[in-house]
């Protein structure tokens, strides 16, 4: 059974999504971050043999929690590419296929580290690209995490991840949102991604994600 997670935060209503992204529903607004396009591609032109399939599962992904929230802007927090030597035409054919999908749909990019090295994006894509902080409401979105006394901050780059054990040794570690006093941070969207253990304060918040359901620990944070 499909489990998000719906809270309050920033003086607004935000839902978690099983396929690591933020909806705001009160502005028809998607979050997600760190989606790394290319990865696979910038791996092979290294030598690593890894199949060019995940950028079509991210996609898919994708169309399906827009179609699933129906959202009329999508914001992504830096990183949409990976690198330049990832850039090819099997994955902008596929980018901009997805794109006549969503014809009607805005999409913000918040220029990432990775994005700043990648190159220009085609501009058939029609994404509008902006420099962090870029507010949006109560919010202050950006790629790198930084706290802002004026707002409170969205941002990805980490990957964060959280791991919880059991007095036998069984372990997990899954990715996660991590809510701060003034920072959201968000997994990672890409499939092709790793991550970083975080090691959050007492009265954070953390909510593991799963396949189909978002499940908050913070009750087993230390």
């Amino acid at each position: 059974m499909r489990n998000d997670v719906t809270l309050e935060w920033g003086g607004t209503t935000l839902t978690l999504l099983p396929e690591r992204a933020v909806w705001w529903a009160a502005e028809s607004t998607l979050f997600i971050a760190d989606p790394h396009f290319g990865k696979a591609a910038a791996f092979r032109f290294a030598g690593i043999p890894v199949p060019e399939t995940s950028h079509e599962d991210d996609l898919e992904r994708l169309t399906h929690i827009l179609t699933h929230t129906s959202a009329r802007r999508l914001v992504i927090l830096g990183d949409f590419l990976h690198a330049k030597t990832g850039r090819n035409e099997s994955m902008f054919a596929a980018l901009r296929t997805w794109r006549e999908s969503h014809a009607a749909l805005e999409i913000v990019l918040v220029e990432g580290n990775h994005d700043r090295r990648s190159g220009t994006l085609p501009e058939d894509l029609r994404i509008t690209c902006v420099k962090g902080p870029w507010p949006l409401g109560p919010f202050h979105c950006r790629h790198e995490p930084q706290e802002d006394a004026e707002a409170v901050v969205l941002a990805g780059h980490i990957h964060p991840s959280y791991g919880l054990s059991d007095r036998l040794g069984t372990s997990v570690r899954a990715p996660c949102f991590h809510f701060s006093a003034r920072v959201v941070l968000l997994p990672a969207f890409g499939s092709f991604t790793g991550t970083h253990g975080i090691r959050p304060a007492a009265t954070d918040r953390v909510f593991l994600v799963g396949t189909d359901a978002v499940i908050e620990v913070s009750g087993a944070v230390k």
